[in-house]
């Protein structure tokens, strides 16, 4: 087939991007596809408007890429694409909303609250009732932002406000966070819709204190354990919560889900990226390979679990 693959984007995850989709462009050389590859801007939209190709490869991440934005444009003119549409995007990029749909199907999540910020006046406020709110530890972050950018744990109340600024940069909304502390785990998800399973769960050691853009994508940054170690009732349960995230948001062919594992056993899902990385350290493709399906093997399987849903 001939596929376009999308990469670079305009978000803060613009190289992740680049690093992902060299590994898919290769891997779809190597299973015969004829790729083309588009450095995507939203200044440049005839590029994709007069596409004519088979299939898009959306290897982008982050705003314009994984919120929805570019899978309506794509909808809009007819062109089939890998991964979930514009709901399930954009669902799964509001963290807080999200959060709220996984809880009402019964997955544990973290106590938050989101907040608007548009003029800085308003901090002060925030502040205020972030104070009134949450107990030290808790965490503050972008509502609408990956790779833990703008992610600031705060232990001191004198904190707060720096956080707060910290994340606004990224987002007018603000999720604040009840710290969790756990084991940092991941499961993928794949497969037809109604018909999905879970791959190994993946265990994640981060070698800095929190798993951090650096830990994430810095080559030795976090070390990756398949299988998890957890017992067996956990993982059949985190699978589980994992698959019946992917279906509330209504995800479609891949997704991974991200959570902590706590001491009692209680696993909080964190998030679900719709369009999880695929570098040489990603995780999805580490999985991937301790189930037996090669790099290659799992582009193809997208491909074709895209054509013929």
């Amino acid at each position: 087939m001939k596929v376009a693959v999308l990469y670079g984007g305009v978000s803060k995850e613009r190289d992740v991007s680049i690093s992902s989709s060299k590994g898919i462009i290769q891997a779809l050389k190597k299973n015969g596809h004829e790729v083309i590859g588009i450095d995507f801007h939203p200044d440049h939209l005839n590029e994709i408007i007069e596409l004519k190709v088979d299939l898009v490869f959306i290897g982008l991440h982050g705003k314009f890429g994984e919120d929805g934005s570019i899978q309506g444009l794509l909808d809009m003119l007819q062109i089939p694409y890998v991964g979930s549409g514009v709901l399930a995007s954009s669902l799964a990029m509001d963290k807080h909303t999200a959060k709220q749909l996984f809880a009402s199907k019964g997955i544990p999540v973290a106590k938050d609250k989101r907040y608007r910020i548009i003029h800085s006046n308003q901090i002060a406020s925030v502040v205020e009732d972030i104070k009134t709110t949450f107990t030290t530890p808790f965490v503050i972050k972008p509502n609408s932002e990956g790779s833990t950018l703008g992610l600031t744990i705060v232990f001191d109340e004198n904190q707060i406000e720096t956080a707060i600024e910290h994340a606004n940069v990224s987002d007018e909304f603000i999720l604040v966070e009840q710290f969790i502390k756990g084991k940092e785990l991941t499961v993928p998800v794949l497969g037809k819709i109604g018909e999905e399973i879970a791959l190994p769960i993946i265990e994640i050691i981060p070698k800095n204190e929190l798993y951090d853009y650096e830990s994430k994508y810095a080559a030795g940054g976090s070390e990756h354990i398949i299988p998890a170690r957890i017992n067996d009732i956990e993982t059949e349960q985190i699978k589980d919560y994992a698959v019946q995230a992917h279906r509330a948001l209504g995800c479609e062919t891949y997704s991974r889900a991200d959570f902590l594992l706590t001491d009692d056993g209680t696993a909080y899902i964190l998030e679900v990226n719709t369009l999880p990385g695929m570098t040489s350290t990603s995780l999805f493709p580490d999985s991937a390979a301790t189930y037996g399906i090669t790099y290659e093997e799992m582009i193809e399987q997208f491909v074709q679990l895209s054509i013929n849903k």
